[in-house]
């Protein structure tokens, strides 16, 4: 009786933007052929042409993409039409397997190749490939947000760096620098010399106007007064740096204006899943849709431990004879990561009071790890895991959260 795997062709593809190149073995990872092939329909049907001249009677064939930037989306949809199997094969896993050879290379060719040998290896271990275009299309909206915030913020340090020349003791001006009435002020006032002949009058009305009247004489006055106490800032180019620094407020006004656009749309987008994560402290709607675009479907993670060791919060265990230790994970998904860090800190902080904590439960269990010898960053993992396995209940139930009652004994 022949093994299930000498009844199939592994078909290996190295996914590119222009171009994707597929090599296939058989179940002795022989190699039988190599074809480059263009990412459009005319290109994938020369390959499904060119795996059907190697397949034999009783063979069928079974495809591994290594798709890291979703330049094959259009291909797994071709070969999903057409009923074939298709997995998903890691990018890490891939580069584990080309490290393994003799001599270390890197072609598209031999990508290919890996990639089918771990097809061959793990053919009943590796995730399906799907397409999910409602995930996929909330993964964009998240992605062009992340884009404008780092605009934005590379443009809130070139104004840091420039006005902090002009206006020495800028920082109390405003209590929130980039307030609406504060930006006003940077862009029509970017240095001292801006604001020659302005009297307290002028700028106190000035100042009322972009700020629906928060901001009246005595604001004025105080501005003045610091300017007066900087001295003279003004240097050789002076109009340039001012041109400079207007120049990044009208830039960091124009990403505030994208970015209401673009959060209007994901919140749009997001009600077409049925997850009810906003019902948990520290996640608001688009924190939400940054979890969401990061985990796809919920259901390919069989539990939430998986789901830790995918976002790389699970320790590493290394062990030798009798000796046993685990190690912070530094693999994995690290934007997830990031975001379950971001919503562990929310949960551990103090409210505005500085009195009531935002969840008491995770900070009780942050405290007790640190009685128990952990460090903060030990602590602040253990917490993350422990947010993991309630996210991954709420996205796999679809219910809200629940907050754990804490008996008064307990706090005591």
């Amino acid at each position: 009786m022949l093994h299930p795997k000498m009844k199939k062709l592994f078909i290996g593809v190295d996914i590119h933007k222009r171009t994707h190149v597929a090599v296939i073995i058989n179940c002795f990872t022989e190699k039988l052929g190599e074809l480059r092939f263009e990412n459009n329909k005319k290109g994938f049907e020369k390959l499904i042409e060119f795996v059907k001249s190697h397949l034999k009677r009783g063979i069928t064939p079974c495809f591994g993409l290594e798709d890291t930037a979703s330049n094959g989306r259009n291909f797994t949809r071709f070969l999903l039409n057409l009923g074939y199997t298709v997995k998903s094969v890691d990018a890490s896993l891939t580069y584990t397997e080309r490290r393994n050879q003799a001599i270390s290379h890197k072609t598209d060719g031999h990508d290919a190749f890996c990639v089918a040998k771990v097809l061959l290896n793990q053919l009943d271990t590796l995730p399906d490939a799907s397409i999910h275009d409602d995930s996929w299309t909330l993964q964009l909206l998240v992605s062009r947000r992340n884009s404008i915030v780092k605009v934005r913020a590379a443009s809130k340090n070139q104004v840091h760096s420039y006005i902090s020349h002009h206006y020495p003791s800028y920082p109390k001006f405003f209590t929130v620098t980039y307030c609406k009435a504060g930006m006003e002020f940077f862009q029509n006032f970017p240095s001292p010399s801006k604001l020659r002949g302005i009297t307290k009058e002028e700028l106190a009305e000035f100042l009322s106007i972009h700020s629906s009247g928060f901001f009246g004489i005595e604001h004025a006055e105080k501005i003045l007064k610091l300017v007066e106490k900087d001295g003279d800032t003004s240097t050789e180019y002076q109009e340039t740096r001012d041109f400079i620094v207007s120049h990044c407020i009208k830039e960091i006004k124009h990403c505030n204006e994208e970015l209401e656009v673009i959060e209007a749309e994901i919140k749009k987008h997001m009600k077409q899943f049925p997850y009810k994560l906003e019902t948990m402290p520290g996640i608001n709607t688009i924190t939400a849709a940054m979890l969401i675009s990061e985990i796809g479907d919920i259901r390919r993670f069989s539990s939430s431990d998986k789901m830790c060791r995918y976002s790389g919060i699970s320790p590493v265990a290394c062990s030798s004879g009798d000796k046993d230790k685990n190690f912070r994970n530094k693999q994995g998904n690290r934007r997830l990561y990031e975001i379950f860090r971001d919503i562990a800190s929310r949960n551990i902080c103090r409210g505005r009071d500085k009195k009531s904590p935002i969840n008491d439960t995770f900070l009780e269990y942050y405290n007790k790890k640190i009685s128990q010898g952990k460090t903060k960053r030990q602590a602040l993992i253990a917490v993350m895991r422990q947010i993991t396995k309630v996210i991954y209940s709420m996205m796999i139930h679809q219910r809200e959260y629940i907050k754990p009652t804490v008996s008064k004994t307990e706090n005591a």
